[in-house]
């Protein structure tokens, strides 16, 4: 098996930058990253191999929960280092056994192009399985958040549901969001970054104010 240079590594795409562009076979076809999901977020996360029990249970969480990220403006999009044929007889016998259809793309890497890209690969952990990545991927195809698991530990649902609407909550507001947030709670308004606006922060009796530079408001 081709050995991944130090050089990949060091290429590994880090929030803030463009996601790099790609073309690949997945379970609906053809895809380019640039081209697809046209204006929506979109959540891209790998699975170390086809048929084996823990990608199970985090591939069909992603499926019952899909609802939610389209609630969201979110697709999804999966990945693993096999081939379409593999992929495909996997959601096949899921769907059998368990009554759960995957139904959003999965990218069949068998040449690793993608993973290599997206620093998916890290030989410490494995050098012919992706660990489990999740990136966040902006309409504008920024990438905002990444997520890295090992292969023996599955990832949180609630948690990736939740980080991606912090996110766009943040987005539209351009606010940030505290420890353990989620809709509906609380959220920390910009510190003030002059002295008007340090006595304006002092005066203002509609935040929930810690101090002058750690304050909440409510958005509802």
């Amino acid at each position: 098996m081709e050995t991944i240079q130090n050089n990949e590594i060091a290429s590994m795409p880090r929030i803030g930058d463009i996601a790099p562009d790609f073309e690949a076979v997945t379970t609906i076809g053809k895809i380019k990253l640039s081209e697809f999901a046209k204006d929506k977020w979109i959540v891209m996360f790998s699975h170390p191999a086809d048929f084996t029990p823990v990608c199970t249970t985090e591939m069909s969480g992603f499926a019952l929960r899909k609802q939610e990220f389209e609630a969201l403006n979110t697709a999804l999009l999966g990945l693993s280092i096999d081939s379409v044929h593999a992929h495909l007889g996997w959601v096949q016998n899921v769907r059998k056994n368990t009554g759960v259809y995957f139904d959003f793309p999965i990218i069949a890497d068998l040449d690793m192009k993608v993973s290599k890209k997206y620093g998916m690969l890290q030989p410490n952990e494995s050098e012919t399985a992706a660990v489990r990545a999740v990136f966040y991927i902006d309409p504008k195809k920024k990438i905002r958040l990444i997520m890295y698991y090992p292969l023996n530990v599955g990832r949180n649902m609630d948690e990736i549901l939740r980080a991606l609407e912090a996110l766009q909550t943040s987005d539209e507001y351009k606010v940030a969001m505290p420890l353990d947030w989620k809709k509906g709670d609380k959220v920390i308004v910009s510190p003030p970054k002059t002295l008007n606006e340090l006595n304006a922060r002092i005066a203002d009796d509609t935040l929930e104010k810690v101090d002058w530079y750690l304050a909440k408001k409510s958005l509802n």
